[in-house]
């Protein structure tokens, strides 16, 4: 067991090779084959600067707001977590961060349990230590899993949702992939899903909030038409109270 535990994949080769297979992509063929289902591997790996500025602050701001700054794991979020799972006697421990989520795709499974918990934990930290965070980030945006045909990494799935490249991706697609990566097999970017909906819309406009991105024109004159209204009458209201 404790063998299993601290034996660590060559992590220092992913500074500058790609990964194959994934063990989550290995584990999905598995289900499949099991299913009797015909999918396959739909996969197209591209550099961060092939990747369009929106969808990297959008996955950002949506899966781990606080990854430039951790080193591999969200304390306040496992700890609200685990709360949550002791309310709830169940053991699910979220709030995984990107490093963690890379892990578990490059060498674990979807399967929760302490051990396999405690197995992310030591390779998390030993891919902190190993990688730089721009690779980091870009490792798991091509491996990541985009829905449920198979589809893994930023490039196909823009293909397949979008019909263009990754690099080619605007601010409300972006939001719109990464609104759907908690649960890509359940929910698609291109629906009509109000939980998708909802969730697209907060993360874009956290990105208009930043200065990320700026609104349509109409959008910007419609809010700028509402601010002088609203002044207008804050100035009616003060003149009236003089009076």
């Amino acid at each position: 067991m404790l063998i299993y535990l601290f034996s660590v994949p060559d992590i220092s080769a992913l500074k500058k090779e790609n990964p194959g297979k994934t063990s989550f992509m290995k584990y999905r063929e598995r289900e499949w084959r099991k299913k009797g289902e015909p999918y396959r591997i739909h996969q197209e790996w591209v550099s961060l600067s092939r990747i369009s500025p929106y969808l990297i602050k959008a996955v950002l701001i949506a899966e781990d707001d606080k990854f430039w700054r951790h080193q591999g794991f969200d304390y306040d979020a496992i700890r609200k977590a685990l709360e949550k799972d002791i309310k709830q006697k169940k053991f699910k421990l979220g709030g995984s961060t990107i490093t963690q989520q890379l892990t578990k795709n490059l060498y674990l499974s979807p399967v929760k349990n302490p051990i396999r918990k405690l197995r992310e934990a030591i390779i998390t930290w030993r891919i902190e230590r190993a990688l730089p965070k721009k690779r980091i980030l870009e490792l798991y945006l091509n491996v990541a899993e985009w829905g449920d045909y198979g589809i893994f990494g930023i490039e196909a799935a823009s293909r397949r949702y979008y019909g263009k490249p990754a690099s080619l991706l605007d601010a409300r697609e972006a939001s719109r992939l990464a609104a759907v990566l908690p649960n890509p097999r359940r929910y698609s970017p291109i629906g009509d899903s109000r939980y998708v909906l909802k969730r697209s819309d907060i993360i874009y406009s956290v990105m208009v909030r930043r200065g990320i991105v700026v609104p349509e024109y109409d959008e910007v004159v419609d809010e700028e038409a509402t601010e002088n209204r609203k002044g207008i009458t804050d100035t009616e209201q003060k003149s009236g109270h003089e009076h």
